[in-house]
């Protein structure tokens, strides 16, 4: 399996005891694809995941992507930002088809796209997370069955790819800056070359 640093596959794989099942958490910039009857968490902020599930087989898997900054409302189609965002979206799709699903099944809930990231708020990139995944999927013929996007809350999300189910659970108090300094880490990695000498931030 080649690994890109971009969008690679998640191997933190445990036994949840709360849902009495295997579980396979993933950060940001990470993806997990599974055959098996389990559960793929994580936690969203302004990024967003897309599940995505063969409604038949129940083949599915979930990505866990923000686009990185491509300057603003001006980007043309195929900018650098729209391109990772593609990359993001196509591992997840191509890796389960692999695995066996058929694409006339396939079918996406989406989730995040939050306001949460104080002093991104000027160029809403959860909101331009959002409308990307909405956009692709769209493009790419895959019906979204489901979709809990922007807000302004963290979402802590537990996909059951076997049946297709989705938890939902709304952080209204974060105790720690773990998910913000998470996708802050995140976002400065995507910045190939940061602008001036200080990493800015979108």
């Amino acid at each position: 399996m080649s690994q890109i640093t971009s969008e690679q596959f998640s191997t933190n794989v445990y036994f949840d005891r709360t849902f009495d099942c295997d579980a396979a958490k993933i950060l940001p910039g990470e993806y997990f694809y599974t055959h098996k009857d389990m559960m793929i968490v994580t936690v969203l902020g302004s990024c967003v995941s897309a599940c995505i599930r063969d409604r038949v087989s129940g083949i599915g898997g979930m990505n866990h992507f923000m686009l990185p900054d491509g300057g603003g409302e001006n980007d043309s189609p195929v900018s650098a930002s729209m391109r990772y965002g593609t990359y993001a979206m196509e591992v997840l799709i191509n890796d389960v088809l692999k695995a066996g699903a058929r694409r006339e099944n396939l079918e996406a809930k989406v989730f995040g796209g939050g306001n949460v990231l104080r002093g991104f708020i000027a160029i809403n990139v959860g909101e331009r997370n959002a409308q990307f995944v909405r956009n692709f999927l769209k493009a790419e013929n895959i019906r979204i069955v489901a979709e809990d996007l922007n807000d302004i809350f963290p979402r802590k999300v537990y996909f059951f790819p076997r049946t297709g189910k989705v938890l939902v659970k709304k952080l209204k108090q974060m105790n720690n800056n773990t998910l913000v300094n998470r996708e802050q880490d995140y976002a400065s990695r995507l910045q190939k070359t940061p602008v001036g000498g200080e990493i800015d931030l979108f």
